[in-house]
């Protein structure tokens, strides 16, 4: 081989060797799987969820220790000044590209707001956008140790995997970051995130354990926050959402509240028609939706249990709009409906990206369950 050859050779060698000088080792590392941010006495204070892959991997063997995450904390006046000591006191360089969900304490969104947040943030170029995002008012350090059901790898929880319980279970719809920004980059400027609390109503031989559930939803804006909309209150928002796959309605069959019964409700189609009438707007909504019929606890016909689970959803979409009014909140959007129908009209009625609403402003509310299937061929019960 000659001697230019070979100078080119070791030419080529060396540039492809020199991309590898600048990378990490991965068992030098440390990886962030949740993030907790919360304010308090005006300083930020960041809890990271640190988890170890070689405990959340599959195994055929026992795991003996079944601590798969570890959780760190610092404060500061930013919350780069709060990260970087948290720098400190790490022993191993911290990635963050693997980070899947953040969740946010009342106070943090009170004083900071999402959007500052969110903005620092989403300028850290390990930062994804697929990242979810919960609210609380619980110990934001607290819900970051709630652990998932039999020692499953914690990637698996519901705040690091809640598209698979939302599959089964359609309550509350999960918000990532580009959800977020996108929600409040468009009119109305509003989004609801997802409302965790801790509960213990899981528990083996050796105790309770603590988990994570859905308690409702938070009502984020670009000026701040507005506060909570509990479980209980917060049941017509999803039944307002086309992407709802799968949730249920319980209710009476009767006015002395015996024979309850409940529905499971799927295929929802949400229709929404802004009536613009000079100044004066109103909305005419129609859903359409199936169901499936569990237990029927006395002997009845397709058409009643259809009726009062059309009343019921009906009456859970008007609480829940009520409900959010009473925080100046637009829970359903009705401010980008108009806007994606009747842009002109909309410029004319806006005041900051929403138009002003009341409790009459849906003028007409249609619920119609278009096919109710008994899982059987007849509308009663099994044994007489």
């Amino acid at each position: 081989m000659g001697r230019n050859k070979l100078i080119f050779l070791g030419f080529v060698l060396v540039v492809m060797l020199s991309g590898c000088w600048g990378q990490n080792e991965p068992e030098r590392m440390l990886y962030t799987h949740g993030l907790g941010i919360d304010y308090e006495d005006d300083k930020f204070k960041v809890y990271v969820q640190i988890i170890d892959f070689n405990k959340v991997a599959k195994s055929e063997q026992p795991n003996p220790s079944p601590v798969q995450s570890e959780v760190g904390y610092a404060s500061g006046r930013t919350l780069d000044e709060a990260v970087f000591k948290l720098y400190n006191s790490s022993d191993q360089k911290i990635y963050w590209g693997h980070q899947t969900f953040i969740v946010f304490s009342e106070e943090a969104l009170k004083n900071e707001g999402m959007n500052d947040i969110i903005d620092t943030l989403i300028r850290y170029r390990e930062t994804r956008y697929q990242i979810w995002l919960f609210a609380t008012d619980d110990s934001v350090k607290e819900v970051l140790l709630t652990t998932p059901v039999i020692d499953t790898a914690i990637t698996l929880s519901k705040l690091g995997d809640p598209m698979n319980s939302f599959h089964q279970s359609s309550l509350i719809e999960p918000v990532d970051i580009r959800r977020m920004i996108i929600g409040l980059n468009e009119p109305g400027h509003e989004v609801v995130i997802p409302y965790v609390k801790i509960t213990e109503n899981w528990e083996t031989v050796e105790g309770k354990d603590k988990m994570a559930r859905s308690a409702g939803v938070g009502l984020v804006t670009t000026k701040g926050f507005k506060g909570f909309i509990n479980r209980e209150k917060m049941f017509g928002l999803m039944w307002m959402n086309d992407k709802t796959e799968r949730e249920e309605v319980t209710f009476s069959l009767n006015s002395d509240e015996e024979d309850v019964m409940s529905v499971v409700i799927h295929k929802i189609k949400v229709k929404v028609k802004p009536v613009v009438e000079g100044d004066a707007l109103k909305f005419d909504i129609d859903v359409t939706m199936q169901g499936d019929v569990g237990t029927i606890p006395t002997k009845t016909t397709k058409d009643e249990i259809r009726k009062k689970a059309e009343q019921e959803i009906k009456q859970q979409i008007e609480e829940t709009y009520k409900e959010a009014l009473k925080k100046d909140f637009d829970i359903y959007r009705l401010s980008e409906y108009l806007y994606r129908k009747d842009v002109q009209a909309w410029k004319r009625l806006q005041q900051n990206g929403k138009v002003e609403l009341a409790e009459d402003s849906i003028r007409t509310l249609n619920v119609k369950i278009t096919e109710l299937r008994p899982g059987r061929n007849l509308f009663k019960k099994t044994i007489d």
